[in-house]
């Protein structure tokens, strides 16, 4: 995993930490926000919220530091604000693909081609809840837990009304059919809550994305491979974005530990294969957003989470 003569990379130590906690049985992207707080992706002092792998690795951070404030800025950035990070605390990392361009020579022709290239960095934040002196804006606010059964947030029920997807419900079993491009979800009644049937369609949504006339992704022959299981990993990463973004639980996958075996050894095998599910997650989850109406736009920043790592 990290090299041996140099320290580990960004992408080393996310994957590293990701690894830890599947082996320890525990999915991070699983419920990623503590009840009562104000839940949500994680924010830049701007408000913009985080994408693809910082959205998952700070929500990582803030659960394991016991931070219930969802946002996250630099040194500097506290020090606009007239606010100071209190001595001691220790920094996290958010990252982000800077790009260039390299002249590449063929070895046919001995012509030369300038190609965008991308390389990870990573720079120091910290949680508002390190922070003393802080604008009451950035301190977290109670909010509700999953909504009532016959109830769903706004955003939530025009996602549900909006999709684009072939939606059957019947039978007992959710899953998405990639040769009829359907998506089967068992009736309502069967779930706990209505939120947790929405969620659950999130997920399947994802699935949907991946068709060769949307995103095309390769979906896998069989379960169990590695193909199959890493496109069970984009569609739960894609379905916890959702969640945080329509304000649905993201706790509803408790079937998926079959899984982790299997994206084990994919990620020990490659430190970008994280970063690539998170991107593809945040690619389908944007489609998603955007096929609906609940965005108008793509968001075209050059962030961790939209862009691949370059070989």
């Amino acid at each position: 995993m990290a090299r041996t003569n140099d320290k580990p990379s960004p992408a080393d130590i996310i994957t590293q930490t990701i690894i830890d906690k599947l082996e320890a049985g525990v999915r991070p992207w699983v419920k990623p926000w503590r009840p009562g707080s104000d839940g949500g992706r994680p924010l830049r002092a701007t408000g913009q919220a985080y994408r693809g792998i910082n959205a998952f690795w700070l929500w990582l951070c803030a659960d394991s530091a016991g931070y219930l404030s969802r946002t996250w800025m630099t040194y500097k950035q506290a020090q606009s604000f007239g606010a100071q990070v209190r001595e001691g605390e220790t920094s996290q990392m958010a990252i982000f693909y800077k790009s260039y361009m390299k002249t590449v020579e063929s070895p046919l022709t001995g012509g030369s081609t300038e190609e965008q290239r991308a390389v990870l960095r990573s720079y120091a934040v910290f949680n508002a809840d390190q922070i003393d002196g802080l604008p009451a804006q950035f301190h977290p606010v109670t909010v509700h837990l999953v909504p009532p059964a016959d109830c769903l947030p706004e955003l939530a029920q025009q996602f549900v009304d909006r999709l684009p997807a072939k939606v059957n419900q019947r039978g007992d079993k959710a899953y998405y059919d990639r040769i009829d491009d359907a998506i089967t979800m068992p009736p309502v009644a069967l779930f706990d809550t209505r939120a947790h049937w929405a969620a659950t369609l999130c997920h399947e949504s994802g699935h949907w994305t991946g068709h060769k006339d949307r995103l095309s992704r390769e979906f896998g022959k069989k379960f169990g491979d590695e193909a199959y299981a890493f496109e069970e990993l984009c569609a739960e990463m894609t379905s916890c974005l959702l969640g945080a973004d329509l304000g649905l639980p993201t706790h509803h996958l408790d079937d998926h530990a079959a899984y982790i075996g299997s994206w084990l050894r994919v990620l020990k095998r490659d430190n970008r294969a994280l970063m690539t599910a998170a991107a593809r997650a945040e690619a389908a989850a944007g489609f998603l957003l955007r096929a609906t109406g609940i965005v108008q736009s793509e968001d075209s920043s050059f962030e961790a989470g939209n862009v691949e790592l370059a070989a």
